[in-house]
């Protein structure tokens, strides 16, 4: 399977990230080991996940998704076998929150010590923190780098401007610099990223991993009405999508997906998969069935046609 390069690192995964936010929260230990080893040996390497994770979960407090990944490092012995991404920023409780420089150290450390490893592959800024000095952040992330506890850094949720302006300082400090940018980029959501992201991140070589790949499940085509959602924790999420033109998507998707003896699923990341600007979709299953239909869309070579099918489909 083709690996591709992290920024200008020569850390290499494969095109599609298994999203560690189901860990701990909606698949138990046993479920999240057997998930983890069916996607190491389907012959991809790449998990990301947040200390925060999932402290949205009643009787939770964040944390619960590193534990479970470091539970599974220790039981399987694969911890050389996976490009481990974490993130840093979210509030996980009073005072523990944003990017000061003080805080990163002893952030950095408690995910260490839950995920069972001496290391983190990818640390990234959850999200931005217009309270803290640029330069204090980039400082400490280059102090992580220096001590081997971190490979390289990246960032997720911030404006371009921000974006810009932390890559530009880390350069001229002569610290680390950020290497990937975390997007939401799926066939809906579309115009930001292309707009407004896409040019930095390319020019500039940043990798990016899309998150909300397949919308909050929508373009999975399960949720097709508002009565689909009845009972549904994405109620919330999905019902946005339920417009003239979510319902284009999915008629192309259902088209795409019956020429390829697919699904909308893998044929969403499929596509995803094809557009240059993007190194790997991040997605996430809770089952081996939904695991599978994932890893195929790594294998599935959209043609020309299927590709400019889906893309003026989604057209905004």
């Amino acid at each position: 399977m083709e690996k591709r390069k992290l920024g200008s690192s020569d850390i290499e995964i494969a095109p599609l990230v298994f999203g560690g936010n189901v860990f701990g929260w909606t698949t138990d230990d046993n479920r999240t080991f057997e998930l983890l080893d069916a996607f190491v040996d389907a012959g991809f390497n790449a998990v990301d996940t947040a200390d925060v994770y999932s402290a949205w979960v009643p009787g939770n407090k964040g944390g619960e998704s590193e534990t479970a990944i470091g539970k599974w490092f220790k039981k399987s012995g694969k911890r050389d076998k996976i490009v481990l991404a974490t993130k840093v920023g979210s509030e996980m409780g009073p005072g523990k929150k944003g990017l000061s420089k003080k805080y990163i150290l002893e952030a950095v450390e408690s995910s260490l010590t839950r995920l069972q490893t001496d290391y983190i592959d990818l640390y990234q800024s959850h999200y931005d923190d217009p309270n803290t000095p640029i330069e204090e952040t980039m400082e400490a992330y280059n102090e992580l780098v220096k001590a081997g506890k971190v490979r390289i850094i990246g960032a997720s949720n911030f404006s371009v401007d921000r974006l810009e302006e932390s890559v530009k300082i880390g350069l001229q400090e002569g610290f680390t610099a950020y290497q990937t940018f975390q997007p939401e980029f799926n066939l809906f959501d579309r115009q930001d990223f292309e707009e407004n992201i896409a040019p930095f991140t390319i020019d500039n070589n940043l990798s990016v991993i899309s998150y909300f790949s397949l919308a909050s499940g929508f373009l999975s085509g399960k949720y097709r009405s508002k009565e689909d959602l009845k009972g549904s924790k994405r109620s919330g999420m999905v019902e946005k999508y339920l417009t003239e033109r979510g319902f284009k998507i999915l008629s192309a998707l259902d088209e795409i997906a019956s020429e390829y003896n697919s699904n909308p699923a893998t044929i969403s990341l499929a596509w995803i998969i094809a557009n240059p600007a993007v190194t790997a979709p991040i997605a996430s299953a809770t089952n081996l069935d939904q695991l599978k239909q994932l890893t195929e869309a790594a294998t599935i070579q959209l043609d020309e046609a299927a590709f400019e099918k889906l893309t003026d489909a989604s057209a905004w």
